[in-house]
């Protein structure tokens, strides 16, 4: 078999039915920890309509392209399915089961195989049938509804608190579980059901704790950790930039008023009453300088206090720059593998696969000749095309 990296998941490996989101997210994350993943494209493609050499979600994994409306394909994906520690799919349910591949197919080929499955609603309950976004997702569970300021609409925050947190993080966890139990001495293989409304409404299991204890009032903008306190949010600075406060506990809040400059006009910090002044005088204050001079006068301070930084802006900080947060890859800056591991480091091995460009090696590979035969590789798509 083909050395696929160093990572603590060398010699795992997986097979990723196309999708768009989480699961191709998922399954990033499984590659750049070292596992094999054998990416199924499709012919025209998996719906995400840019140039697949920019989609970084598709890096460190290989690709064959395989029709699965056609008889052949399908008998393709059940011999990769036989050969596979985890297969994950991310099809509305049912349609794995219609095209042949469910998990009866494939675990009756191999049945240490764990099936991974992810979906927005979950594969039952009223709405799994019915399309889905992100927004919606997070908005039943109540996690959208926390975001946001308290005279205004909740706040998107892009598509990273439902598909990638409550989704493909969660889908990697039941994976990596549901393997080292069909490792184990009579252990076998199982469906992980990840649905992104159940990840994302237990990544919000301490705020219920706190709701239930009475310390967070079901309303935004009203908590410690939503903006209701004015030791905790963002500021605008004199240039338009913003500064990010995060002085919750005591001894940081007091270093960061001296630093601020208002320690003899602010009113103390637990007068609630008196938590408008105390934002009021903070913004003002802040509003006095640049977002460069404000880093630079909490720089390596205990003050809890970062400068608002852009995705351009981001790799660039002497933090993550020192720690090499970011990488860059074939000509694309991105973030490198998390997290880190002291004897089996994640790599960046390979740029994003490009549909079927890897079906002869996989072939060789993972000893399935008749990979081959299949449809022949796809251009790459224009961006926006």
């Amino acid at each position: 078999m083909a050395e696929s990296g160093n990572g603590p998941l060398s010699g795992v490996r997986v097979v990723e039915l196309a999708g768009i989101g989480p699961g191709p997210f998922a399954a990033m994350l499984l590659a750049d920890l070292g596992a094999d993943v054998v990416r199924v494209d499709r012919p025209g493609g998996a719906g995400l309509r840019i140039d697949p050499a920019y989609d970084i979600t598709n890096r460190n994994k290989r690709s064959v392209l395989v029709d699965l409306k056609d008889p052949a394909g399908v008998a393709r994906v059940l011999d990769l399915a036989e050969r596979a520690d985890v297969l994950i799919e991310g099809y509305r349910p049912g349609v794995a089961e219609r095209l042949g591949i469910g998990p009866e197919e494939c675990l009756a080929r191999n049945p240490r195989l764990v099936y991974g499955r992810m979906t927005g609603w979950g594969q039952h309950g009223p709405l799994a049938d019915t399309a889905g976004h992100d927004i919606g997702y997070i908005a039943i569970t109540g996690a959208l509804g926390m975001i946001g300021p308290p005279d205004g609409p909740p706040a998107i925050p892009a598509n990273l608190v439902g598909d990638y947190a409550g989704g493909s993080l969660y889908l990697v966890i039941g994976v990596l579980a549901a393997l080292q139990h069909a490792r184990a001495e009579g252990g076998r293989g199982q469906v992980v059901d990840a649905a992104i409304v159940d990840g994302t409404a237990h990544l919000t299991a301490m705020i219920h704790g706190m709701l239930a204890a009475g310390g967070w009032q079901d309303r935004r903008g009203a908590n410690l950790l939503d903006g209701g306190t004015p030791f905790y949010g963002a500021y605008e600075t004199a240039d338009g930039g913003y500064m990010a406060v995060g002085a919750l506990e005591k001894r940081f809040y007091d270093e960061f008023i001296r630093l601020l400059g208002i320690e003899d006009e602010a009113p103390g910090r637990d007068d609630l009453a008196a938590w408008g002044e105390l934002r009021t005088a903070i913004a003002a204050r802040f509003k006095t300088r640049t977002r460069e001079e404000w880093t630079a006068v909490f720089a390596e301070s205990d003050a809890c206090v970062a400068p608002v930084l852009s995705l351009r802006e981001a790799p660039d900080h002497p933090h993550l720059a020192a720690r090499g947060t970011f990488a860059d890859h074939g000509g694309i800056t991105q973030p490198a593998p998390a997290p880190r591991f002291s004897r089996t480091p994640g790599t960046l091995r390979w740029p994003p696969a490009q549909p079927g460009a890897d079906t002869a090696d996989i072939a060789r590979d993972w000893r399935i000749p008749g990979l081959a035969a299949g449809p022949a590789p796809t251009e790459p798509q224009e961006a926006g095309s």
